[in-house]
């Protein structure tokens, strides 16, 4: 590493690259100016988003649409990083696009030229020789772009120091990165806060060390490459250490668009880090849901008080004057969920809040939670067999995912949660259960089919042979967009196997069919002007109404009166057969049992392993 004096580092740069969705500030970026500024305030902090930049001048409907897939985002900044393999990176934009309309007039040539003029200026655009260090956030869909722009810049600034962090950096693959890309001079492992503080602190020194292979948490061209990554985690011990994100540069930018292309952007913000759930299973071979590597740069689980996170949100959207807010967690904390909502609820805001959740979460946290302006989340639903639920380590089971799909139904909370299919080791029975609770699933807010990728460092990817993989190596896609060399010896975060992928895509068809006609069928008929819910219920204190919305058809009505009507609004909450015959004790088990039975017959209850849920959303 370069040798900076006092004098030569009295600022730095922190840069987000494309393609992270262009209406959210970076919170990577953010997070780490509040926390530098509030330690070191004498040092100038400059964060560029010029994600946001690019954004702008090619197109929102554009931009969007190539970030949502990482193949079509990294091959365009592949062609510019290797422009001798320009026709392999075009090959895969064209594969990956197609069936996409609003890209299907976008030539790849014309598009890269322009992104590469908008990416050249932003690089002419800053003294950058004025910067002691420049911090570059690399998580999904930002490798390519963040390896070209450190290129062009090192061209031009062959002095300047720079160091990356994210996602696609983690420890496993940093000693690979810096042998890789000479342009890099150090690898952040975890989270970025203390080995960034660390490091601006020994590069203020007079004179600076020059070995920063003892920065925990880094690794450079010194640090002992066998070093496991989990032994350099630096880490914050309590989240309350931070300060609220700072976005100012991000708005700032915004507001030097013309009016016609300014918004109103979401406001990341976290509540915790980590992964509980992933704890809490510590003592299993495989740990946490075992298709996941979206925890691999923290140590553990924290998570911020209520008043802190309540502090935050009033603080960001008083100041940006926006209502939007994304919560950034994996997973929300588990004790302390209903306190936040609801001191987020006194601060009479209409908030429109979005946050990811478990399947477990109970109906009184989702109703906390839309009391205060949660209108979307993302469940981790992943599978509506509990015999597949339990190979993914989900500790959930199918009637519970169909619970939570229908309590957000019942509570106007959209519910853009995933269906993985063709997991390694899944079978006929996995298949069979999941279209079979597929048939009582219509009613609620359909699940998006995704096919299940490898994950460097997942539980799969540690363990391939329990899951009946034979090898695994970096995803042929890869290949595309790296030279040989580069894609044979860096490990990418997206890895691919041999093992059953012939017979999974085989067995699976049938579920991506059902739920892609789930998808058109929920759509027409919430196109009619009815009730909302499809299958929904209404109280009349002695009896109740049942009203199914049928596709193409007439609406069925059911009315359940007496004991019926008890026992059905009981299942709001799945119940064990043994609980319900013990709560209507004056009426036969066997008469119970027929009863029941009817029901899942009619699609209006769904049963699994002798339990039973009413899926009838109630309505005023």
């Amino acid at each position: 590493m370069q040798n900076k004096s006092i004098r030569t580092l009295n600022k730095i740069a922190l840069i987000s690259t494309p393609w992270p969705l262009y209406s959210r500030p970076s919170i990577q970026l953010g997070t780490l100016k509040a926390f530098l500024d509030a330690r070191m305030p004498e040092l100038q902090i400059d964060t560029f988003h010029f994600y946001l930049q690019l954004a702008e001048t090619i197109g929102y409907r554009i931009y969007h649409e190539i970030s949502e897939r990482t193949w079509l985002a990294e091959s365009i900044y592949a062609a510019l990083l290797y422009p001798g393999r320009s026709q392999q990176a075009e090959a895969l934009f064209r594969k990956e696009s197609s069936g996409k309309a609003k890209l299907r007039n976008v030539e790849f040539k014309t598009l890269t030229r322009r992104i590469k003029k908008v990416t050249d200026a932003f690089i002419r655009s800053q003294n950058w020789q004025a910067y002691g260090l420049l911090g570059f956030s690399i998580s999904l869909c930002q490798l390519t772009s963040a390896l070209y722009v450190i290129k062009r810049l090192k061209k031009d600034f062959p002095e300047l120091m720079v160091v990356v962090g994210g996602a696609l950096t983690p420890g496993i693959a940093a000693p690979d990165i810096l042998k890789t890309f000479p342009d890099i001079n150090a690898v952040v492992a975890g989270e970025g806060e203390l080995p960034l503080y660390k490091i601006i602190q020994n590069l203020r020194r007079t004179p600076p060390d020059p070995d920063e292979s003892t920065i925990q948490g880094l690794f450079t061209r010194q640090t002992d490459s066998m070093r496991p990554a989990r032994a350099v985690f630096a880490q914050l011990k309590a989240l309350d250490e931070l300060p609220a994100p700072d976005y100012d540069d991000y708005f700032n930018l915004l507001k030097t668009f013309e009016p016609r292309k300014r918004f109103f952007p979401t406001l990341p913000v976290e509540t915790s880090r980590g992964c509980w759930w992933k704890r809490a299973v510590g003592s299993a071979q495989v740990t946490g849901c075992a298709f996941c590597n979206l925890n691999l740069q923290w140590d553990g689980y924290r998570s911020k008080t209520a008043a802190q996170v309540v502090a935050e949100i009033d603080h960001l959207t008083n100041r940006h004057q926006t209502l939007s807010v994304a919560m950034m967690d994996n997973v929300l904390p588990q004790k302390d969920a209903i306190d936040i909502f609801t001191q987020i609820a006194k601060l009479n805001k209409d908030l429109r809040l979005f946050g990811e959740v478990r399947a477990a979460t109970p109906l009184r946290e989702l109703t906390a939670m839309r009391a205060c302006g949660m209108r979307e989340v993302q469940i981790g639903i992943e599978a509506l067999s509990s015999n597949l639920l339990k190979k993914l380590h989900k500790g959930t089971t199918a009637i519970q995912n169909l619970e939570i799909m229908k309590n957000c139904e019942a509570l106007g909370i959209r519910n853009i949660s995933n269906l993985i299919l063709q997991f390694p080791g899944s079978n006929e029975q996995d298949v069979a259960e999941t279209l079979r609770a597929l048939e009582f699933a219509l009613p609620f807010y359909p699940l998006k089919a995704v096919s299940f990728w490898l994950g460097l460092e997942s539980p799969v990817w540690q363990q391939p042979k329990k899951f009946g993989i034979q090898v695994v190596f970096n995803h042929p896609n890869w290949s595309y967009l790296f030279p040989d060399k580069i894609y044979r010896s860096l490990p990418f975060l997206i890895q691919a196997y041999r093992g059953d992928l012939t017979f999974q895509r085989k067995i699976w068809k049938p579920v991506k069919k059902k739920i892609s006609d789930w998808q058109h069928q929920y759509a027409e008929i919430q196109r009619d002007p009815g009730d909302a819910p499809i299958l929904s219920l209404r109280d009349g204190r002695d009896f109740i109404i049942i009203r199914q919305r049928r596709f193409r058809a007439e609406p069925t009505v059911h009315r359940l009166v007496g004991v019926s009507r008890q026992i059905y609004l009981f299942c709001q909450r799945h119940r064990p057969i043994k609980s319900i015959c013990s709560t209507f004790t004056d009426i036969p088990d066997d008469s119970i049992v027929r009863f029941l039975k009817m029901m899942v017959d009619k699609k209006l209850m769904f049963t699994e392993k002798n339990k039973y849920l009413s899926l009838a959303v109630p309505v005023k």
